[in-house]
């Protein structure tokens, strides 16, 4: 925190979303930028496996120590599909359909786009506000998303982790995205679902909220003044 006083005896094991960089909430945003896992697409592999995988257990099991989060996560940083499926179906032969299924039946993670947050992108599309995605994303299913759904590809501009090769919470992912587009923190407000990586985005001085529903996130933006009530 560098000894800030207004950010003396805050507990940020507690309260972790109240530490950092400080913003004033009444300053001016110029732009607005979205996460999209759970935040404009609905993405969750138990969609798909629980067609794959009846038993409820061996179905989590699965999920955990084979095709876990953190493999998947590896993609998300730059990894490519093929070399993901075929590393770790040479660890687990006896699941290699199963884990050839999460590449080729990607599309059926999905159970499609967060409705009433892509009526607020388009809202604010017609403000002229620039609006930018910031997601952690194998490159390789991005493309796929962008083909699938015309709204994301519509942004201003967009840094995807398994392009740039880095995932948030690291700080060079948000630090590429204001270089790119020559955004200044204070004025640009981020929305993500998950703490970590809006805690991250705030110590870097940007305007971030936590992505808790459609209407929240309508309502913060009301408040900044970017949308009208």
């Amino acid at each position: 925190s560098g000894g800030r006083d207004d950010l003396v005896g805050i507990d940020c094991e507690s309260r972790p979303l109240t530490c950092g960089v400080v913003t004033e909430a009444s300053q001016r945003i110029d732009a607005v930028v979205f996460d999209v896992g759970g935040v404009l697409l609905d993405w969750n592999p138990e969609y798909l496996y629980r067609r794959l995988i009846a038993d409820e257990g061996e179905r989590r099991r699965f999920l955990t120590e084979v095709c876990s989060p953190e493999w998947n996560s590896a993609q998300d940083a730059g990894r490519s599909w093929a070399d993901a499926t075929s590393e770790l179906s040479a660890r687990f032969p006896e699941h290699t359909a199963l884990i050839k299924a999460y590449d080729e039946r990607w599309e059926e993670m999905v159970a499609g786009p967060i409705d009433d947050s892509v009526v607020v992108l388009k809202d604010l599309r017609g403000t002229g506000v620039p609006t930018y995605a910031l997601t952690n994303f194998s490159a390789e299913k991005w493309a796929v998303a962008k083909n699938r759904w015309d709204f994301l590809d519509g942004f201003d501009g967009e840094v995807v982790s398994g392009v740039v090769g880095v995932t948030k919470p690291h700080p060079k992912i948000y630090q590429i995205l204001l270089d790119r587009y020559r955004l200044e923190p204070p004025r640009t407000l981020y929305t993500d679902d998950l703490a970590k990586n809006v805690e991250a985005a705030r110590y870097l001085g940007i305007a971030a909220e936590l992505f808790v529903d459609a209407s929240t996130l309508r309502r913060q933006l009301i408040d900044r003044g970017v949308l009208d009530s």
